[in-house]
């Protein structure tokens, strides 16, 4: 299970490079549920993703099912150029704060400039007492169009 919160960045945090980070390359398969392989440094991964939050009725969390699996460079190659819409290319910086691990999203390509920050949480009831940090911006959370499978397939950076 993922519980997870997503936020606009208004701003950027000063010496990215001393976080770790992944150079993530992603594309979709399927929306519904989320079919997903992406390449993160030198690993390839196959992903299926089935949001939960609606059916639990909750609206300001992303609750989802989600389960990887390795796949090989050829696979990923073969898969990639099967996908729906653009592939998304990202660094991804974690970046402590407190207890959390926030992953910074710097996209590249179509999306070069937008910026997305998530946190994982073990519970709903945490997610919701989360005080985000001050460069944090809006709470995306429910808001299907930032997602990565949505920003591939049906958005551009124009109306994000």
């Amino acid at each position: 299970m993922e519980i997870e919160k997503k936020f606009l960045v208004k701003e950027v945090p000063k010496h990215l490079e001393q976080y770790e980070k992944w150079e993530i390359e992603q594309c979709y398969l399927c929306q519904r549920p989320t079919i997903r392989a992406r390449k993160k440094n030198d690993d390839y991964i196959l992903t299926y993703k089935c949001r939960t939050a609606k059916e639990q009725g909750i609206k300001d969390v992303n609750v989802s099912i989600e389960e990887e699996l390795p796949l090989t460079e050829d696979a990923y190659l073969h898969l990639r150029d099967k996908a729906d819409g653009i592939v998304i290319a990202k660094t991804r910086y974690r970046i402590p704060y407190g207890k959390y691990m926030v992953e910074l999203d710097v996209f590249h390509g179509e999306y070069e400039g937008f910026f997305l920050a998530e946190v994982e949480f073990p519970t709903v009831e945490e997610s919701r007492s989360f005080m985000p940090p001050e460069w944090f911006g809006d709470d995306v959370s429910g808001n299907k169009k930032y997602t990565n499978s949505y920003m591939a397939t049906q958005e551009s950076k124009k109306n994000l």
